[in-house]
């Protein structure tokens, strides 16, 4: 097997794309550009400067900082130093949670923006193993273990006067199998497990991922998500730096509100041609849009509506768009595109040719309003211990619905709880085989052990292959609502849409634990009603789903609620009900809403308009 490690990745590109821009980063008034070339010496540099104050092959780092180029560059110079990275989501905010991270995964060198600093000063006595900080930016004063990068760039640029040689050992040294990152996962069903990613599974997937994709050259990437997921890695940037291309991040705000709403201008500054996105991001640049056009008139927003209307009939699914009798439509579809969707493509930059969905399942009535809208939101699945792409849909070949076709080379199968193999359109667990499996969870032979079986990788997740080999994702087999009678069915996709359709209610989980029907807790907008308006508001939304309403049939009515709980809170990730990558955490959501649930199986509390809802 040939040796291809993230540095000869990145190297081949280096050589290839030399005097090319790859970083784009807003420093004050404009994006700074950074080829390839001059990234690589600074790289080096970051990995000469810890060489020199004592970090070895093998030890492991960790990076926790908002978006930015000293991100990309600080990973790339622990590989450099042969280093293990630890990325850590700046939304863990729980000193405990960073604490175990940090301490289980043994992390020695700490790299950290000055906002996450204070987190760090914080917990930096019962770090363990703790030696070193390197900070981002220039700072008034640092404490006795800190050093300011470009302090530690200077020393790396000092040590490779002499030591050159010694230090293109190390990268050198590297092989596939060695360790690149162990990432945490978020913790939906459990504690935080650690996986273990190596060179070859980043190089591997990112192979395996362009089999199904490709990106030119000149295209522009910008980074909206966190890069401490193994989606923003390897979509956001090592595919990026594989094809030759353009990684911009969003500028840092001087809150993580400010940031959020830099957002939208960098995308108009940029120009981007391609957008990672999750079902959370899917709704608020949906809601973004919508409040645009409603904000210019009720002619402009039934023009916009009708023109949706015309295009969903004409798209369909996609794959299949202008077929049957729809192909008169194509005209008006035509027409929509240059008078209404090129301006809100304009919004988006003018040059973005399609999202990249990953994260959760997306609602396919999302799918459909920005098919519609000419800049698709192509929905792919994975998972962080698949590094993590193991379906895309694409331009060429897409579903709208569906997860996509399978990134190659690689193996699927669809198995019962007997593991037997399904046959096509038959749900079942997903499990794949390829040099994209991790290596294991740190520390956890046992849960390794119950993951990895025979070297399949066993993902937890419900799903099917059709006939034409595209992938739907059903949900996870762990949050299965289950009747009375045994019958089982995945929640996710229902909540995605319930939520995903209204303005009303922001976040909903149902329930089902052998229960005679389903309820829902639900998260509603009540700033609009009163209590008894508030709940017959809320039940209106959730009757659209039932016979008679205008998305009945969508989904099997006995999984649809019979009672609803209002919440008294939103999900957050403070009460732990949301994680870092904006999954709900069904377990937590159960905890806090225990008595209320028990509540609902009583023949007060499945009346709507119970005491607790009116109340709340």
């Amino acid at each position: 097997m040939k040796k291809r490690t993230i540095i000869n990745l990145f190297e081949e590109s280096v050589a290839k794309y030399s005097n090319k821009t790859l970083l784009l980063e807003k420093l004050e008034n404009e994006f700074i550009p950074t080829t390839y070339s001059t990234s690589k010496v600074i790289a080096e540099q970051i990995g000469a400067g810890l060489c020199s104050i004592g970090f070895k092959k093998g030890n492991h780092a960790s990076i926790i900082s908002e978006g930015r180029n000293y991100w990309i560059l600080g990973e790339l110079g622990v590989f450099y130093a042969g280093g293990i990275n630890v990325p850590v989501s700046i939304k863990i905010e729980e000193s405990s949670d960073l604490l175990f991270r940090l301490n289980h995964a043994q992390v020695d060198t700490i790299l950290v923006s000055s906002r996450q600093l204070l987190k760090i000063r914080k917990i930096k006595g019962e770090l363990k193993f703790l030696k070193q900080i390197i900070v981002f930016d220039k700072m008034d004063s640092y404490e006795n273990d800190e050093i300011f990068i470009e302090e530690l760039i200077e020393k790396g640029r000092e040590y490779l006067k002499e030591n050159r040689a010694t230090f293109s050992k190390i990268a050198d040294s590297l092989t596939n199998e060695d360790y690149a990152t162990i990432t945490y996962t978020s913790g939906t069903t459990a504690d935080p497990k650690g996986v273990i990613l190596t060179h070859r599974n980043y190089t591997a997937n990112v192979e395996q991922a362009l089999t199904c994709v490709s990106i030119p050259p000149d295209w522009r990437m910008l980074i909206i998500l966190p890069l401490d997921h193994c989606f923003a890695h390897v979509v956001g940037f090592y595919i990026m730096i594989a094809t030759g291309s353009v990684v911009a991040t969003v500028q840092v705000g001087k809150t993580g509100l400010d940031t959020l709403k830099n957002i939208p201008i960098n995308i108009k500054e940029i120009k981007p041609n391609i957008l990672l996105s999750v079902p959370a991001l899917a709704k608020s640049f949906r809601k973004s849009i919508e409040n645009s056009v409603k904000s210019k008139g009720k002619s402009v927003q039934s023009l916009f509506n009708m023109a949706l209307k015309v295009s969903y009939s004409y798209n369909k699914e996609g794959w299949n768009r202008g077929s049957g009798f729809s192909f008169i439509l194509y005209p008006i579809v035509k027409l929509a595109n240059k008078l209404i969707f090129s301006k809100v493509k304009g919004e988006m930059g003018g040059h973005l040719s399609f999202f990249v969905g990953g994260g959760a399942l997306l609602d396919i009535e999302m799918q459909k309003f920005y098919y519609a809208l000419g800049i698709p939101m192509f929905q792919g699945y994975g998972l962080s211990e698949a590094t993590p792409v193991i379906s895309t849909n694409t331009p060429k070949k897409h579903k709208l619905g569906s997860s996509g076709i399978l990134v190659s080379p690689m193996e699927l199968k669809i198995i019962d709880s007997q593991g037997r193999e399904m046959e096509p359109g038959v749900s079942g667990e997903i499990i794949i085989k390829g040099e994209n499996v991790m290596a294991g969870y740190w520390k956890n032979e046992q849960a390794t052990s119950e993951t990895i079986v025979d070297g399949w990788l066993h993902t937890g997740d419900l799903g099917y292959l059709d006939k034409d080999g595209f992938l739907y994702v059903k949900g996870r087999y762990k949050s299965l609502l289950i009747s009375s009678d045994g019958e089982k069915f995945s929640p996710e996709g229902i909540e995605e849409a319930i939520s995903g359709n209204s303005s009303l209610i922001q976040q909903i989980m149902l329930y089902n634990n052998q229960s005679p029907y389903t309820i829902a807790i639900i998260v509603a907008d009540k700033s609009k009603y009163k209590s008894k308006e508030l709940v017959g508001a809320i039940q209106a939304e959730l009757s659209r789903y039932k016979s008679g309403g205008d998305l009945a049939g969508l989904f099997p009515e006995r999984w649809l609620p019979s009672t609803f709980i209002i919440a008294q809170e939103p999900f957050t990730e403070q009460n732990r009900m949301i994680n870092s990558t904006m999954k709900m955490v069904r377990s937590k959501v159960e905890e806090a809403y225990s008595n209320q649930i028990k509540y609902a199986y009583t023949p007060e509390g499945k009346n709507i308009y119970n005491k607790l809802n009116l109340e709340e």
